[in-house]
Protein backbone atom coordinates (compact mmCIF):
# COMPACT_ATOMS: atom_id res chain seq x y z
CA UNK A 1 0.00 0.00 0.00
CA UNK A 2 0.67 3.76 -0.55
CA UNK A 3 0.11 7.20 0.52
CA UNK A 4 0.10 9.56 -1.46
CA UNK A 5 -0.14 13.16 0.18
CA UNK A 6 -0.74 16.84 -0.82
CA UNK A 7 -0.76 15.69 -4.26
CA UNK A 8 -2.20 19.01 -6.59
CA UNK A 9 -5.37 16.05 -8.27
CA UNK A 10 -6.43 16.23 -11.82
CA UNK A 11 -8.98 13.23 -12.18
CA UNK A 12 -8.17 14.54 -14.64
CA UNK A 13 -11.06 17.71 -13.81
CA UNK A 14 -9.00 19.99 -11.18
CA UNK A 15 -10.15 18.32 -8.02
CA UNK A 16 -7.30 20.62 -5.54
CA UNK A 17 -4.65 19.64 -2.88
CA UNK A 18 -5.42 15.74 -1.65
CA UNK A 19 -4.40 12.39 0.00
CA UNK A 20 -4.59 9.37 -1.87
CA UNK A 21 -4.27 5.60 -0.87
CA UNK A 22 -3.82 2.99 -3.09
CA UNK A 23 -3.23 -0.57 -2.68
CA UNK A 24 -1.41 -2.96 -5.50
CA UNK A 25 -4.48 -2.74 -7.47
CA UNK A 26 -7.03 0.29 -6.68
CA UNK A 27 -7.65 3.68 -5.35
CA UNK A 28 -9.08 2.75 -1.85
CA UNK A 29 -9.31 6.55 -0.71
CA UNK A 30 -9.20 10.58 -1.37
CA UNK A 31 -9.64 13.07 1.17
CA UNK A 32 -7.77 16.36 1.77
CA UNK A 33 -5.87 14.46 4.57
CA UNK A 34 -5.58 10.54 5.23
CA UNK A 35 -4.42 10.33 8.70
CA UNK A 36 -3.29 6.36 9.59
CA UNK A 37 -0.59 4.54 11.43
CA UNK A 38 1.61 3.85 8.27
CA UNK A 39 4.50 1.96 10.04
CA UNK A 40 1.91 -0.28 11.79
CA UNK A 41 -0.23 -1.09 8.70
CA UNK A 42 3.22 -1.28 6.26
CA UNK A 43 2.17 1.66 4.26
CA UNK A 44 4.54 3.59 2.35
CA UNK A 45 4.65 7.23 2.35
CA UNK A 46 5.18 9.09 -0.93
CA UNK A 47 5.46 13.29 -0.68
CA UNK A 48 4.04 14.82 -3.53
CA UNK A 49 3.56 18.21 -2.00
CA UNK A 50 3.42 20.46 -5.12
CA UNK A 51 3.36 17.87 -7.55
CA UNK A 52 0.44 17.14 -9.91
CA UNK A 53 -1.07 13.70 -9.44
CA UNK A 54 -2.99 12.71 -13.07
CA UNK A 55 -4.47 9.36 -14.64
CA UNK A 56 -1.63 7.23 -16.40
CA UNK A 57 -1.75 7.78 -20.15
CA UNK A 58 -3.66 4.75 -22.09
CA UNK A 59 -2.18 4.74 -25.67
CA UNK A 60 -4.85 3.07 -27.58
CA UNK A 61 -2.26 2.24 -30.91
CA UNK A 62 0.94 1.38 -30.28
CA UNK A 63 2.52 -1.67 -32.42
CA UNK A 64 4.07 -3.49 -29.18
CA UNK A 65 5.75 -6.07 -31.64
CA UNK A 66 7.08 -3.45 -33.94
CA UNK A 67 5.97 -2.23 -37.28
CA UNK A 68 7.29 -0.66 -40.71
CA UNK A 69 8.41 -3.05 -43.58
CA UNK A 70 7.10 -0.68 -46.64
CA UNK A 71 10.76 0.23 -47.40
CA UNK A 72 12.34 -3.28 -47.31
CA UNK A 73 12.88 -5.89 -44.80
CA UNK A 74 15.89 -3.57 -42.59
CA UNK A 75 12.91 -1.18 -42.09
CA UNK A 76 11.34 -3.49 -39.98
CA UNK A 77 11.07 -1.63 -36.86
CA UNK A 78 11.72 -3.96 -32.93
CA UNK A 79 9.72 -4.87 -30.32
CA UNK A 80 8.88 -2.48 -27.71
CA UNK A 81 10.54 -2.75 -23.79
CA UNK A 82 8.77 -1.87 -21.13
CA UNK A 83 10.27 1.31 -19.85
CA UNK A 84 9.99 2.75 -23.01
CA UNK A 85 6.20 3.11 -22.22
CA UNK A 86 6.16 3.61 -18.30
CA UNK A 87 9.10 6.45 -18.63
CA UNK A 88 6.75 8.12 -21.31
CA UNK A 89 3.25 7.91 -18.64
CA UNK A 90 1.83 4.95 -20.55
CA UNK A 91 0.36 2.45 -18.13
CA UNK A 92 -2.08 1.00 -20.57
CA UNK A 93 -1.16 -0.02 -24.08
CA UNK A 94 -3.46 -1.38 -26.72
CA UNK A 95 -1.34 -3.09 -29.63
CA UNK A 96 -2.16 -3.89 -33.28
CA UNK A 97 -0.45 -4.96 -36.99
CA UNK A 98 -0.52 -2.37 -39.53
CA UNK A 99 0.86 -3.29 -43.11
CA UNK A 100 2.86 -6.31 -42.35
CA UNK A 101 0.20 -8.88 -41.64
CA UNK A 102 2.48 -12.18 -43.15
CA UNK A 103 5.79 -11.72 -41.25
CA UNK A 104 3.59 -10.24 -37.84
CA UNK A 105 0.54 -11.96 -36.50
CA UNK A 106 -2.17 -11.73 -34.14
CA UNK A 107 -0.89 -14.73 -31.86
CA UNK A 108 2.70 -13.21 -31.74
CA UNK A 109 1.00 -9.97 -30.58
CA UNK A 110 -1.19 -11.41 -28.11
CA UNK A 111 2.08 -13.24 -26.77
CA UNK A 112 3.89 -9.91 -26.52
CA UNK A 113 0.85 -7.98 -24.65
CA UNK A 114 0.77 -11.02 -22.17
CA UNK A 115 4.60 -10.57 -21.72
CA UNK A 116 3.98 -6.58 -21.03
CA UNK A 117 1.43 -7.32 -18.62
CA UNK A 118 3.25 -9.70 -17.01
CA UNK A 119 6.16 -7.09 -16.48
CA UNK A 120 3.57 -4.59 -14.54
CA UNK A 121 1.66 -2.63 -17.50
CA UNK A 122 -2.09 -3.03 -18.91
CA UNK A 123 -2.18 -4.17 -22.43
CA UNK A 124 -4.95 -5.53 -24.84
CA UNK A 125 -5.04 -5.85 -28.87
CA UNK A 126 -7.26 -5.53 -31.83
CA UNK A 127 -7.03 -8.65 -34.67
CA UNK A 128 -6.72 -8.06 -37.88
CA UNK A 129 -3.95 -5.34 -40.35
CA UNK A 130 -4.49 -2.96 -42.74
CA UNK A 131 -6.58 -5.84 -45.00
CA UNK A 132 -9.88 -6.98 -45.12
CA UNK A 133 -10.98 -9.93 -44.68
CA UNK A 134 -9.48 -9.51 -41.40
CA UNK A 135 -7.40 -12.41 -40.01
CA UNK A 136 -8.63 -13.53 -36.62
CA UNK A 137 -7.17 -16.00 -34.27
CA UNK A 138 -9.96 -18.06 -33.74
CA UNK A 139 -12.24 -18.75 -36.50
CA UNK A 140 -14.49 -15.45 -36.47
CA UNK A 141 -14.16 -11.33 -35.23
CA UNK A 142 -16.72 -12.14 -32.66
CA UNK A 143 -15.28 -15.73 -31.15
CA UNK A 144 -11.84 -13.52 -30.76
CA UNK A 145 -13.84 -10.58 -28.80
CA UNK A 146 -15.78 -13.45 -26.57
CA UNK A 147 -12.85 -16.12 -26.44
CA UNK A 148 -9.56 -13.92 -25.95
CA UNK A 149 -9.56 -11.58 -23.21
CA UNK A 150 -7.28 -9.34 -24.38
CA UNK A 151 -9.09 -8.86 -27.95
CA UNK A 152 -11.06 -5.20 -27.42
CA UNK A 153 -11.78 -5.23 -31.00
CA UNK A 154 -10.31 -4.95 -34.83
CA UNK A 155 -7.58 -2.98 -36.34
CA UNK A 156 -5.75 -0.95 -37.54
CA UNK A 157 -8.30 -1.62 -40.51
CA UNK A 158 -7.04 0.80 -43.35
CA UNK A 159 -9.11 3.44 -45.19
CA UNK A 160 -8.55 5.43 -47.92
CA UNK A 161 -5.20 4.10 -48.32
CA UNK A 162 -3.12 2.07 -51.51
CA UNK A 163 -1.88 -0.31 -48.85
CA UNK A 164 -5.55 -1.89 -47.63
CA UNK A 165 -6.03 -3.86 -50.30
CA UNK A 166 -8.79 -2.10 -51.82
CA UNK A 167 -11.73 -3.34 -49.90
CA UNK A 168 -15.87 -2.75 -50.80
CA UNK A 169 -17.62 -0.85 -48.51
CA UNK A 170 -19.57 -4.30 -47.89
CA UNK A 171 -16.52 -5.91 -46.82
CA UNK A 172 -15.22 -2.81 -44.02
CA UNK A 173 -19.21 -3.15 -43.13
CA UNK A 174 -19.59 -6.41 -42.43
CA UNK A 175 -16.40 -6.58 -40.57
CA UNK A 176 -18.07 -3.56 -38.37
CA UNK A 177 -21.19 -5.51 -37.73
CA UNK A 178 -19.03 -8.14 -36.28
CA UNK A 179 -16.81 -5.98 -34.59
CA UNK A 180 -19.76 -4.90 -32.98
CA UNK A 181 -21.69 -7.85 -31.86
CA UNK A 182 -18.54 -9.66 -30.33
CA UNK A 183 -18.31 -6.50 -28.24
CA UNK A 184 -22.25 -7.02 -27.41
CA UNK A 185 -21.94 -10.41 -26.69
CA UNK A 186 -17.78 -9.77 -24.40
CA UNK A 187 -19.43 -6.50 -22.74
CA UNK A 188 -16.21 -5.27 -24.56
CA UNK A 189 -16.15 -1.95 -26.59
CA UNK A 190 -15.96 -4.37 -30.25
CA UNK A 191 -13.97 -1.13 -31.27
CA UNK A 192 -13.42 -0.43 -35.29
CA UNK A 193 -9.65 0.88 -35.23
CA UNK A 194 -9.37 2.81 -38.50
CA UNK A 195 -6.08 3.89 -40.14
CA UNK A 196 -7.08 6.38 -42.21
CA UNK A 197 -4.78 7.19 -45.28
CA UNK A 198 -3.54 9.95 -47.15
CA UNK A 199 -6.33 9.37 -50.24
CA UNK A 200 -8.84 11.61 -51.37
CA UNK A 201 -11.50 9.26 -49.65
CA UNK A 202 -10.24 10.37 -46.66
CA UNK A 203 -13.51 9.46 -43.95
CA UNK A 204 -16.19 7.99 -46.58
CA UNK A 205 -16.35 4.93 -45.41
CA UNK A 206 -17.16 6.41 -41.94
CA UNK A 207 -20.01 8.45 -43.16
CA UNK A 208 -21.10 5.45 -45.11
CA UNK A 209 -21.68 3.21 -42.29
CA UNK A 210 -23.21 5.72 -39.66
CA UNK A 211 -25.84 6.14 -42.71
CA UNK A 212 -26.21 2.84 -43.94
CA UNK A 213 -26.15 0.50 -41.04
CA UNK A 214 -27.52 0.29 -37.99
CA UNK A 215 -23.51 0.30 -36.47
CA UNK A 216 -23.35 3.40 -33.96
CA UNK A 217 -21.13 5.99 -34.39
CA UNK A 218 -19.51 4.87 -30.95
CA UNK A 219 -17.89 2.06 -32.23
CA UNK A 220 -15.44 3.60 -34.94
CA UNK A 221 -12.49 5.18 -34.07
CA UNK A 222 -10.64 6.67 -36.81
CA UNK A 223 -6.60 7.54 -36.76
CA UNK A 224 -3.69 9.55 -37.94
CA UNK A 225 -7.02 12.42 -38.57
CA UNK A 226 -4.10 15.34 -38.34
CA UNK A 227 -2.76 14.45 -41.77
CA UNK A 228 -3.95 17.50 -43.42
CA UNK A 229 -7.19 20.20 -42.62
CA UNK A 230 -9.37 18.74 -45.05
CA UNK A 231 -9.38 15.47 -42.80
CA UNK A 232 -8.99 17.36 -39.60
CA UNK A 233 -12.17 19.18 -41.00
CA UNK A 234 -13.91 15.67 -41.77
CA UNK A 235 -13.09 14.91 -38.46
CA UNK A 236 -14.70 17.35 -36.35
CA UNK A 237 -17.66 16.71 -38.81
CA UNK A 238 -17.93 12.94 -37.75
CA UNK A 239 -17.30 14.31 -33.78
CA UNK A 240 -20.35 16.75 -34.51
CA UNK A 241 -22.38 13.93 -34.97
CA UNK A 242 -21.09 12.28 -32.14
CA UNK A 243 -18.03 10.21 -33.01
CA UNK A 244 -14.51 10.02 -31.05
CA UNK A 245 -11.33 10.91 -33.18
CA UNK A 246 -8.03 10.30 -32.94
CA UNK A 247 -4.63 12.47 -33.56
CA UNK A 248 -1.58 10.50 -33.88
CA UNK A 249 1.00 12.71 -31.56
CA UNK A 250 4.81 14.18 -32.64
CA UNK A 251 8.02 14.62 -31.05
CA UNK A 252 8.59 17.31 -33.22
CA UNK A 253 5.29 18.87 -34.44
CA UNK A 254 6.64 22.18 -36.10
CA UNK A 255 9.25 19.62 -38.28
CA UNK A 256 6.19 17.11 -39.18
CA UNK A 257 4.01 19.72 -40.37
CA UNK A 258 6.99 21.97 -42.25
CA UNK A 259 7.42 18.16 -44.26
CA UNK A 260 4.53 16.60 -44.52
CA UNK A 261 1.50 19.24 -43.54
CA UNK A 262 0.60 17.18 -40.24
CA UNK A 263 -1.12 19.76 -38.14
CA UNK A 264 -0.18 19.41 -34.59
CA UNK A 265 -1.89 18.27 -32.18
CA UNK A 266 -2.61 21.56 -29.88
CA UNK A 267 -3.84 23.30 -33.04
CA UNK A 268 -6.57 20.61 -33.21
CA UNK A 269 -7.47 20.74 -30.45
CA UNK A 270 -8.00 25.00 -30.31
CA UNK A 271 -10.10 23.91 -33.61
CA UNK A 272 -12.11 21.84 -31.81
CA UNK A 273 -12.79 24.43 -28.96
CA UNK A 274 -13.44 27.01 -31.65
CA UNK A 275 -15.95 25.09 -33.02
CA UNK A 276 -17.99 24.75 -30.33
CA UNK A 277 -17.02 21.48 -29.11
CA UNK A 278 -15.65 20.25 -26.07
CA UNK A 279 -12.24 18.26 -26.42
CA UNK A 280 -14.18 15.29 -25.14
CA UNK A 281 -14.10 14.06 -28.97
CA UNK A 282 -11.10 13.49 -29.43
CA UNK A 283 -8.01 11.27 -28.20
CA UNK A 284 -4.59 11.46 -28.57
CA UNK A 285 -1.90 8.00 -29.47
CA UNK A 286 1.78 7.57 -30.21
CA UNK A 287 1.23 4.76 -33.30
CA UNK A 288 4.82 3.82 -31.32
CA UNK A 289 7.08 1.60 -32.81
CA UNK A 290 5.91 2.53 -36.02
CA UNK A 291 8.46 3.29 -38.83
CA UNK A 292 9.16 6.97 -39.27
CA UNK A 293 11.22 8.76 -41.87
CA UNK A 294 13.59 11.54 -40.63
CA UNK A 295 14.94 14.55 -42.02
CA UNK A 296 16.78 17.47 -41.68
CA UNK A 297 15.59 20.89 -41.53
CA UNK A 298 16.85 21.30 -45.58
CA UNK A 299 14.39 18.29 -46.07
CA UNK A 300 17.71 16.27 -46.92
CA UNK A 301 16.52 12.55 -45.74
CA UNK A 302 18.69 11.50 -42.76
CA UNK A 303 17.12 7.82 -42.04
CA UNK A 304 14.60 5.65 -40.78
CA UNK A 305 13.43 6.74 -36.77
CA UNK A 306 10.72 4.74 -35.04
CA UNK A 307 7.50 6.35 -33.18
CA UNK A 308 7.66 6.67 -29.43
CA UNK A 309 4.98 6.79 -26.51
CA UNK A 310 7.67 10.30 -25.35
CA UNK A 311 5.07 11.81 -28.32
CA UNK A 312 2.09 11.91 -25.87
CA UNK A 313 3.68 13.91 -23.35
CA UNK A 314 5.07 16.26 -25.55
CA UNK A 315 1.43 16.75 -27.42
CA UNK A 316 -0.05 17.21 -23.60
CA UNK A 317 2.87 20.04 -23.18
CA UNK A 318 2.95 21.68 -26.10
CA UNK A 319 -1.08 21.98 -25.89
CA UNK A 320 -1.01 23.36 -22.19
CA UNK A 321 2.39 25.42 -22.03
CA UNK A 322 1.97 26.83 -26.26
CA UNK A 323 -1.29 26.78 -26.70
CA UNK A 324 -2.86 27.54 -22.98
CA UNK A 325 -5.00 24.74 -23.02
CA UNK A 326 -6.23 24.33 -19.44
CA UNK A 327 -4.65 21.02 -18.23
CA UNK A 328 -8.05 19.84 -17.24
CA UNK A 329 -9.14 20.10 -20.90
CA UNK A 330 -6.38 18.25 -22.47
CA UNK A 331 -5.39 15.41 -19.65
CA UNK A 332 -9.00 13.55 -20.71
CA UNK A 333 -7.22 12.76 -24.50
CA UNK A 334 -4.92 10.34 -22.68
CA UNK A 335 -7.32 9.53 -20.22
CA UNK A 336 -11.06 9.09 -19.38
CA UNK A 337 -11.91 10.26 -22.69
CA UNK A 338 -9.86 7.24 -24.09
CA UNK A 339 -11.07 5.11 -21.24
CA UNK A 340 -14.70 5.61 -22.53
CA UNK A 341 -14.34 4.62 -25.99
CA UNK A 342 -12.60 1.63 -25.36
CA UNK A 343 -15.17 0.54 -22.66
CA UNK A 344 -12.67 0.20 -19.62
CA UNK A 345 -14.18 0.95 -16.59
CA UNK A 346 -11.99 0.89 -14.61
CA UNK A 347 -9.27 3.18 -16.08
CA UNK A 348 -8.60 6.83 -17.11
CA UNK A 349 -9.35 8.30 -14.09
CA UNK A 350 -8.56 8.57 -10.42
CA UNK A 351 -11.78 7.11 -8.33
CA UNK A 352 -12.12 5.36 -5.54
CA UNK A 353 -12.27 2.21 -6.88
CA UNK A 354 -10.37 2.40 -10.13
CA UNK A 355 -6.81 1.04 -10.72
CA UNK A 356 -3.95 2.66 -9.65
CA UNK A 357 -2.31 3.99 -12.61
CA UNK A 358 -1.13 7.31 -11.18
CA UNK A 359 1.61 9.95 -12.76
CA UNK A 360 3.25 12.48 -10.83
CA UNK A 361 3.96 15.74 -13.15
CA UNK A 362 6.29 18.50 -12.15
CA UNK A 363 3.79 21.99 -12.61
CA UNK A 364 6.19 23.73 -14.47
CA UNK A 365 7.08 21.77 -17.27
CA UNK A 366 4.58 18.92 -16.91
CA UNK A 367 7.54 16.37 -17.33
CA UNK A 368 7.17 13.15 -15.39
CA UNK A 369 8.32 12.58 -12.06
CA UNK A 370 6.92 9.48 -10.74
CA UNK A 371 4.62 6.15 -12.85
CA UNK A 372 2.65 4.19 -10.87
CA UNK A 373 0.82 1.07 -12.71
CA UNK A 374 -1.42 -1.07 -10.96
CA UNK A 375 -0.22 0.44 -7.49
CA UNK A 376 3.45 -0.68 -8.34
CA UNK A 377 6.02 2.36 -8.75
CA UNK A 378 7.58 1.87 -12.15
CA UNK A 379 9.32 5.29 -12.37
CA UNK A 380 10.61 7.40 -9.75
CA UNK A 381 12.29 10.83 -9.69
CA UNK A 382 12.61 10.29 -13.36
CA UNK A 383 14.78 7.15 -13.01
CA UNK A 384 13.26 3.77 -13.93
CA UNK A 385 12.85 1.51 -11.21
CA UNK A 386 11.04 -1.44 -13.28
CA UNK A 387 12.91 -2.66 -16.28
CA UNK A 388 11.43 -5.27 -18.66
CA UNK A 389 12.61 -8.91 -18.45
CA UNK A 390 15.63 -8.62 -21.03
CA UNK A 391 16.29 -4.75 -20.42
CA UNK A 392 19.86 -3.51 -19.27
CA UNK A 393 18.89 -2.18 -15.99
Amino acid sequence: MKLLKNVTLYRPAYSGVCDLLIDSQRILAIDSSIDINCSALDIEIIDAKGKIACPGFIDSHFHILGGGGENGYQNRTPEVQLSQLTTAGVTTVCGLLGTDGVCRDDMALLAKARALDIEGIATYIYVGNYRLPVKTITSSIIQDLMAIDKVIGIGEIAISDHRNGAPTFEQFAHAAADARTGGLLSGKAGLVNCHVGPNEGKLEFLFRAIKETDIPITNFLPTHCGRSQGLVDQAIAFAKQGGTFDITASEDPEMAEKLTGEIPFRRILRQVLDEGLTTECVTLSSDGQGSLPRFDESGKFLGIGIGSAKSLLIGLQEAVLKEGIPLEQVLPTLTSNVARILNFPHKGALEIGKDADILLLDPTDLSIDTVIARGQTMVQNGEVKVYGTFERA
